[in-house]
């Protein structure tokens, strides 16, 4: 395990005679910040949470408090950096619990040097969190979809860590559990050009895998008479099998498939793109690459669905329509949305700064409660 130096003057947090934190002392507590074992932080290419992370702990450390990211080695952090594996697991072992495990429980063991420790992993982290009993106190970011079996899991934690949901939609979802509060992830909007000028296509980005409707939208791209650009994820033995067997049986000659592209490849497509094609087949908790293509001046046509209700506003950002014709209906008027209020409604409830002012606020009450 490689370790950074810790910054000056984190000696310990600072003194409290009225038993409470505020949230100019949030500045003087030490935070852990430990991202998911699989990739990077920041990812090189697939990787939605670890970038939520890296802006994060970048965000957390621009606003003067004390940051150390427990990440796999290659990330690149403006806080003090901890790599417990020296590299990324290989992808096609994702999931593997005795990586996540050992990522988690080597994290876990540093959380005696810390007033606050912030959780993305998988399961088994909260779960040592929640052994803890409150010192430090755990906030643990729900990322995933709510499963019979994360229901009965987090039904046992809930009220030893602090959860946080990332839509409305997802907390509503699971609404017998007690939760933190509700942060939306953000993005850097630096990172996202602005193109008002569209070319006449459309672009899909999404894993192989049928709640994310990469058949449907090849489907309303046909429909709308428009060539569409996919970028897809298909590396897992499932996803591989789906897109031998159910999509590229449908692919035609207006379709061309991206496969592991670069941040600057996926911006270039989603900035040019007439729109983003979303049809989700299921609750998605967020959807990130519905913020990356408004970012870029890039209308949304998706099943209202999820957190897709809440990211994209009806006629200003885009449209949700449930059948394929009504989806292909609504591409053919993704140009009564402005790119600029498209970026506009980014710049307002989904940035980076958005996204770590939400959390100093829960970090604030929760180091209160403590």
């Amino acid at each position: 395990m490689r370790t950074g130096r810790r910054r000056p003057g984190s000696e310990g947090p600072p003194a409290r005679t009225d038993g409470s934190w505020t949230h100019a002392t949030l500045r003087d507590v030490r935070i852990a910040q430990i991202a998911p074992v699989w990739f990077c932080v920041p990812p090189s290419g697939y990787g939605g949470i670890e970038l939520v992370v890296a802006l994060l702990a970048d965000g957390l450390v621009d606003h003067g408090h004390d940051v150390t990211l427990f990440a796999s080695g290659g990330s690149q952090t403006k806080a003090t950096l901890v790599t417990p594996l020296e590299e990324p697991p290989d992808p096609a072992l994702l999931g593997n619990l005795w990586f996540e495990g050992f990522h988690a429980l080597s994290s876990y063991l540093h959380a005696g040097d810390f007033d606050l420790v912030h959780d993305h992993s998988g399961m088994i982290g909260p779960a040592l969190g929640a052994l803890l009993g409150g010192s430090p106190p755990v906030v643990h970011t729900l990322h995933g979809p709510w499963t019979e079996p994360s229901r009965r899991y987090y039904s046992l934690v809930h009220d030893r860590v602090h959860l946080v949901a990332i839509s409305a939609a997802q907390r509503a979802d699971h609404a017998a559990i007690s939760y933190a509060g509700t942060v939306h992830n953000g993005i850097d909007l630096a990172a996202y050009p602005l193109v008002e000028r569209k070319d006449d296509f459309l672009v899909y980005i999404g894993r192989s895998n049928p709640d994310k409707g990469p058949t449907v939208a090849i489907e309303v791209a046909r429909r709308a008479g428009l060539p569409l650009a996919m970028i897809v994820k298909r590396t897992e033995p499932f996803e591989k099998a789906y897109w031998d067997e159910m999509v590229a049986p449908v692919l035609n000659d207006e379709v061309e498939v991206f496969d592991s592209v670069s941040h600057e490849t996926k911006t270039d497509l989603l900035s040019r793109a007439r729109a983003m094609v979303f049809p989700i087949q299921w609750p998605e908790p967020f959807g990130l690459v519905m913020v990356e293509a408004m970012a870029c001046g890039t209308p949304v046509v998706a099943c209202p669905a999820g957190a897709a209700e809440e990211l994209v506003e009806e006629g200003v950002s885009g449209f949700l329509r449930n059948s394929i014709d009504d989806l292909a209906a609504a591409v053919r008027q993704v140009d009564r949305c402005s790119p600029a209020a498209c970026r506009e409604r980014v710049a307002q409830h989904f940035s980076a700064e958005a996204m770590v002012t939400g959390y100093e606020r829960i970090f604030t009450t929760v180091a209160g409660r403590a």
